[in-house]
């Protein structure tokens, strides 16, 4: 079965940091390109970040730019998104996707086949 299950979320204050996990089962995650995406209530889905299967390069929302980073750790195959100097509009929930193939733009929720459960985030001010 595929599965990809999201971990560490939870409630900081601004200026704090979270490290998010997705746990993929059923498949390799570094064959794929893998989105770390956001919803915050009555919004649409936004990317916040994605690694490519290729080469692990990676692509980064201007809104989140220099505050997180993306990682890839195939050994326990499980990509993670270390979130530092949250502010309270990074409140939303945190969902992780893989693109299973044809994906296009990375940060288009349609390009992703494979979503995990999601994690909330939430940042005090």
């Amino acid at each position: 079965q595929v599965q990809l299950v999201e971990s560490g979320g939870g409630l900081v204050q601004a200026g704090g940091s979270l490290r998010l996990s997705c746990e993929a089962s059923g498949f390799s995650l570094d064959y794929y390109r893998i989105g770390w995406f956001r919803q915050a209530p009555g919004k649409e889905h936004e990317g916040v970040s994605c690694i490519l299967s290729s080469d692990g390069s990676t692509e980064y929302a201007d809104s989140v730019k220099g505050r997180f980073t993306i990682s890839r750790d195939n050994a326990r195959n499980t990509v993670y998104l270390q979130m530092n100097r949250l502010k309270p509009e990074d409140t939303a929930v945190y969902y992780c996707a893989a693109d299973l193939g044809y994906g296009s733009n990375w940060y288009v929720k349609e390009s992703y086949h494979v979503w995990g459960q999601g994690t909330q985030v939430t940042v005090s001010s």
